[in-house]
């Protein structure tokens, strides 16, 4: 039985599982016992205890299934790959599970035993967790089936399981961030044991190459990141000229001012802009906006890139204007209608309304939607990777190529890397650097909320 098929087992259990519970509760109240709990709470005990025992140990079982599965398979390996160790015990192993899941790799006579072994042990494994899955449910059933009675506080424990159940969420995604952090971190720090910090933060060449000759500087490895943060901050700005502007005068204009049909037309059409995938706005900035950029900039005599910030900007700034039109429409639109009668009352127009009322009491939230799209704008990859180029030239020309910070990241990582060189261990500094910045984004808005939040009735 597949994991598949048993999930689907246990979901119509589960449904089994509610309605015994439900019935025999119905049946207990009818023989004139009064219930301590509605009879949906002790048909859903019934389920969660059928369903969830099963669940937790198929989830912890496939968290510690590849390396059990793999120190086992070791003693399959043929003795000259064992006794070399480290890199080619891995290559062996993914070679075996290659050859496992059928995948068009070239057989080897060697791997053949700890191939079959392999699937010997998937077959196994599948077989016992399927039937212990099973057996749990069915004695979870079984039992709190039996526990049913009327002085069975079955609200009070369906919802301990449920607070448990929102608890282990919350730590599951807390330990998540504080475990990509710690990755981060320490691929970091193994970096600048490597290359001076000083020479990272406030170098302005940046060329993580590594030397072929020792005659080779521009093969040395120069790491300064002043040209990316440039490169980064300069894209950024342009996209929020654009977006800022654009996106809150859309966001007032319909929220205070547009009819209702113009609304239920602008508002979808606008929105659909942040559907699109990046991708296809790299295409459109690659091949319309950046020749228009180019020949536009040829016929007043200026010599213009052709990859330019001001092309990958003017499209990313379009890309974000949903961001901030549909957030802050939102938030103008929580704004009490109490206060805008009470302005019109004491005779101020709808433009004093708008401005001296209404932006006012939706500042936090506009604060918040402009910080949501800068963090946006700093993330983004595919369109400076498109139309602004993989330079890092430190210029503040928007005409220019320049690259970001993510772009790097991205370049570094790909393709068969050596994780303990530093030019794979840059882009975990360069990723370290972003999360610093996008944490200082969030508490500056964070301090603008508190400092400009107002109560209101």
């Amino acid at each position: 039985m597949t994991h598949g098929v048993l999930l689907i087992v246990v979901s119509l259990l589960f449904v089994v599982a509610y309605w015994l519970g439900k019935q025999r509760a119905r049946t207990t109240a009818a023989e004139g016992s009064k219930l301590n709990s509605l009879p949906e709470h002790y048909g859903s005990l019934v389920a969660l205890w059928t369903a969830l025992p099963g669940l937790v140990l198929l989830l912890l079982w496939s968290l510690v299934e590849g390396p059990v599965v793999d120190n086992l398979l070791i003693n399959k390996l043929p003795a000259e790959t064992q006794q070399q160790g480290g890199t080619a015990i891995h290559l062996a192993l993914s070679k075996v599970h290659n050859l496992a899941n059928g995948a068009q790799v070239a057989e080897d006579p060697l791997l053949m035993p700890a191939v079959q072994h392999l699937l010997d042990l998937q077959e196994r494994t599948l077989l016992l967790s399927s039937g212990i899955v099973l057996a749990l449910a069915l004695a979870g059933m079984a039992i709190v089936w039996r526990r049913i009675h009327p002085d069975l506080r079955a609200r009070t424990e369906v919802e301990g399981i449920i607070r448990g159940m929102l608890f282990c969420s919350s730590a599951i995604a807390v330990l998540t961030t504080v475990g990509i952090l710690s990755s981060v971190v320490f691929e970091s720090w193994q970096f600048f044991g490597k290359i001076s910090p000083i020479e990272f933060l406030f170098g302005t060449s940046w060329s993580p190459q590594i030397a072929l000759r020792p005659d080779q500087s521009g093969s040395s490895g120069s790491f300064g990141a002043i040209p990316l943060f440039t490169g980064t901050l300069l894209i950024s700005l342009i996209a929020m000229l654009i977006a800022v502007p654009v996106g809150l005068m859309s966001a007032i204009y319909l929220s205070e001012y547009a009819h209702y049909r113009v609304r239920q037309f602008a508002k979808p059409a606008l929105e659909i802009l942040a559907g699109i995938p990046t991708v296809v706005y790299g295409f459109f900035a690659a091949l319309s906006v950046a020749p228009f950029i180019r020949e536009s900039g040829a016929g007043m005599g200026l010599e213009v890139s052709s990859e330019s910030a001001l092309a990958a900007g003017l499209v990313m700034g379009v890309m974000i204007i949903p961001f901030v039109s549909s957030l802050s429409d939102d938030v103008i639109n929580a704004v009490p209608q109490s206060l805008r009668d009470g302005s019109y009352g004491l005779g101020g127009t709808r433009s004093e309304t708008v401005w001296q009322v209404v932006l006012p009491a939706a500042l936090p939230g506009i604060v918040g939607a402009i910080m949501l799209a800068v963090s946006r704008a700093i993330g983004e990859t595919m369109i400076v990777a498109m139309a602004a180029g993989l330079a890092a030239n430190l210029t503040a020309n928007p005409l220019d190529s320049v690259t970001t910070v993510t772009v790097q990241i991205v370049t570094l990582l790909v393709g068969d890397q050596e994780f303990d060189s530093p030019k794979t261990l840059a882009a975990f500094a360069l990723g370290l650097v972003l999360f610093l910045v996008t944490l200082s984004l969030n508490f500056v808005a964070l301090k603008v909320v508190q400092k400009y939040r107002e109560q209101y009735d």
